[in-house]
């Protein structure tokens, strides 16, 4: 049986960015009233010399960084790696990203769902091909065909027109801008565990507008195109976020798991458009690996529930593991059983009525 008195570890192994907005006190505190010590991982040691882990939680990439966590997986086989680095590296392109949201088997009925429509564009001549554009319409979104978190990967623009292909540098995936009302659905998951938040997104661009914009504008300058309709009373109505429907949770939840199996990841965000034209048609527009958490309401709450949980269902599988050793050994012949998983739920309560379930 297992030590009601033991403590569980987790390494993890972060970018100095990410792990001062994710390790916070607020969660390392409550992680400990739950048993489970978050242990920074030093990258500038060897990682097989350093532990034991329960669980390792990651996001670095690099060959080196692969290299050790296979060296350390050979040695250690018992502990878990969230996350597979050939699953994360999925999402470090736009194309991949967004196939396995097209190739999901979910029953639509009330609500469907799908991707925009997006090519991809490997050099610059093709932009200057009317026909290579395969009659996308405008205005489109440019993003970096690499998704890997870095700063140039987040260089995206709203082009409106075709003179706007000129400041592009492929390769890149120029994807249709649909109007969704000025709302973005920010579908957090963690294990088992699905948050789905509200936030202000894009204007809707119509089609009267369309001739009188710039070329094209840097994400970073979308301020500027916010201000051109300031004096338009349809903009409030659709930056009003109280007033936007939530999609239904069991909709959005099915599309996490069917995500999660696909992907086969732990952790993610994956973001959600109300297409306008068709009120109950949601697109899925983006894929990111270990997201912002601390942005999620009551995410130390969450977090602590998934490490516990980790840390609890590996102990119970290597806890099955003896007992069945032990009665192969046993003359008798006893009833097998799997182990029961056990959803846990937080103590903490945690209300957050305005961003949604």
């Amino acid at each position: 049986m297992s030590d009601s008195s033991r403590r569980y570890r987790i390494g993890y192994a972060l970018a100095p960015k990410k792990q001062q907005s994710f390790i916070q006190d607020s969660l390392v505190n409550l992680a400990k009233e739950r048993s489970v010590d978050l242990i920074r991982i030093d990258t500038d040691k060897p990682l097989v010399d350093q532990g034991p882990f329960d669980c390792i939680l990651h996001k670095l990439s690099g060959e080196e960084w692969k290299k050790q966590l296979e060296d350390f997986s050979s040695k250690n086989p018992n502990v878990c790696i969230i996350d597979p680095l050939d699953a994360i590296e999925r999402l470090h392109n736009r194309i991949s990203m967004l196939q396995v949201v097209s190739e999901l088997k979910i029953p639509q009925e009330n609500e469907t769902f799908g991707i925009p429509k997006q090519i991809l564009i490997y050099n610059s001549e093709t932009l200057l091909d009317a026909d290579a554009l395969e009659g996308l319409r405008f205005p489109v979104i440019a993003k970096p065909l690499v998704a890997d978190g870095s700063e140039k990967s987040h260089k995206m623009s709203l082009v409106f027109n075709r003179d706007g292909f000129s400041k592009l540098k492929p390769p890149i995936v120029l994807q249709e801008f649909v109007n969704h009302g000025g709302v973005i659905f920010k579908v957090y998951v963690v294990g088992d565990y699905v948050k789905c938040v509200k936030r202000k997104s894009l204007p809707d661009v119509s089609e009267e507008n369309l001739g009188s914009l710039e070329d094209s504008l840097s994400f970073s300058q979308v301020s500027n195109l916010t201000t051109q309709y300031r004096n338009n009373d349809h903009y409030y109505e659709n930056m009003h976020l109280e007033n936007a429907e939530m999609p239904p949770l069991s909709f959005i939840t099915d599309i996490a798991r069917g995500l999660q199996r696909a992907m086969r990841l732990h952790l993610f965000n994956f973001d959600v458009i109300r297409d306008a034209r068709v009120g109950n048609h949601y697109l899925v527009i983006d894929i990111n690996y270990f997201p912002g958490y601390a942005k999620m309401p009551c995410y130390e709450a969450v977090l602590t529930d998934f490490f516990w949980d980790i840390a609890h269902k590996k102990e119970a599988v290597e806890f099955n593991k003896e007992e069945k050793s032990e009665m192969a050994s046993d003359c008798r012949k006893l009833p097998s059983y799997d182990m029961e998983e056990r959803k846990i739920v937080s103590n903490t309560y945690c209300s957050d009525e305005t961003d949604g379930a």
